[in-house]
């Protein structure tokens, strides 16, 4: 199994005390944790974009200009780039810079975002989003992989004989698809043979399963080889400790105190996806996709998904709000203790030699 870090950058107060370290800190350590990513052995680091709410990756082809900067072998990603907001043209040329950077070693997961809020800031319509979603991503994957394009679409204004410059590193970068409350995603997906990643970050099993399941029937339905059709899958939070109570207990005020806020938030909205359908801690270890206790048990949660989910590569995040060198500390420990329980059990042709569509910059 291959093994990511995301980090969509929330940057709120401590649910608990109400601390909060300074903008330029919270981007610092988005970078600090990168290079110790690499260093650790992980196979790839992704950052998020959000542009409403707490949080401060509004920018995250700039984040991942500095990355490319600071790496010199961990494949680059995000998580996930919102295209229902952006316009092709500008994408194309912002990632392929970014690959050129990093001499080809992109990779990115799209999809519309969890927010309804950042549609009204581009004067887009929230009812739309999957329009603009399915056109955008066609018109994405010409411009990557075509020059003198020309198109007529509904939402993009026409162009006729395109070329974006820069072009990407070695080819068109590989595009995921991310995956947590629709069919839209996983179909668009499956009918152009690219992969998925399901967040799996705040619902049952069951609500990501009946996703990932429906993407593998599609796939084949489209006469698309399975054994290129890879799945990532997210987590609910990651938290290690020498014991299961020891680490239940110190992470519990911040996951019930976060879990209270973004319920809050969204009181009154039935839609799933949109708070922890796990209010308690208890709760979320036993039932949710949190890995939280032991490197063992972690190690096995893992496991068990993977008969569920059959994923190829599992992403994790470290909780922000934790005392830093507690972050850092956490990270090594997953990277040391957890990786090598389920690697041993675990295999996937992913990013590997088999992998044709592998990031060219990858070795």
């Amino acid at each position: 199994m291959r093994f990511q870090v995301l980090d969509i950058v929330p940057h709120a107060p401590h649910p608990v005390t109400g601390e909060i370290i300074s903008v330029h800190e919270r981007l610092q350590r988005v970078v600090e944790n990168a290079v110790l990513t690499e260093r650790l052995g992980f196979d790839s680091y992704a950052v998020g974009e959000r542009h409403a709410g707490e949080f401060v990756s509004s920018a995250p082809t700039v984040l991942l200009g500095a990355l490319a900067q600071a790496t010199e072998r961990i494949l680059l990603s995000t998580g996930v780039t919102v295209l229902s907001l952006l316009d092709p043209v500008r994408v194309a040329e912002d990632y392929a810079t970014v690959d050129q950077l990093s001499g080809g070693r992109l990779e990115i997961v799209i999809g519309k975002g969890n927010e309804d809020k950042h549609f009204p800031l581009f004067g887009l319509d929230l009812a739309k989003q999957y329009e603009y979603l399915t056109e955008n991503h066609e018109l994405l994957r010409r411009l990557l992989r075509e020059e003198h394009v020309s198109w007529t679409g509904v939402h993009h204004h026409d162009l006729d004989d395109v070329t974006t410059y820069p072009r990407p590193f070695d080819g068109p970068f590989r595009i995921w698809h991310g995956s947590a409350t629709s069919t839209v995603a996983v179909d668009l997906a499956a009918r152009w043979g690219d992969p998925i990643f399901s967040a799996n970050a705040l619902q049952p099993r069951e609500n990501y399963l009946v996703l990932i399941d429906r993407y593998r029937e599609q796939l084949e339905a489209h006469g698309h080889d399975p054994a290129l059709g890879y799945v990532g899958s997210g987590s609910g939070g990651l938290f290690l400790a020498d014991t299961d109570e020891q680490a239940v207990a110190e992470y519990r005020p911040i996951y019930e105190a976060q879990a209270a806020k973004l319920a809050a938030a969204h009181a009154g909205d039935p839609r799933r996806g949109k708070t922890m359908s796990f209010t308690t801690i208890e709760e979320a270890v036993a039932h949710g996709p949190a890995l939280v206790g032991t490197p063992e048990r972690v190690a096995a949660k893992i496991l068990d998904y993977h008969k569920s989910y059959r994923h190829d590569v599992q992403s994790v995040s470290i909780n922000p709000v934790l005392p830093y060198p507690q972050q850092q500390e956490v990270l090594t420990r997953f990277a040391e203790e957890v990786v090598p329980l389920v690697r041993r059990e675990v295999s996937t042709t992913l990013w590997g030699p088999e992998d044709p569509g592998r990031a060219r910059g990858l070795t």
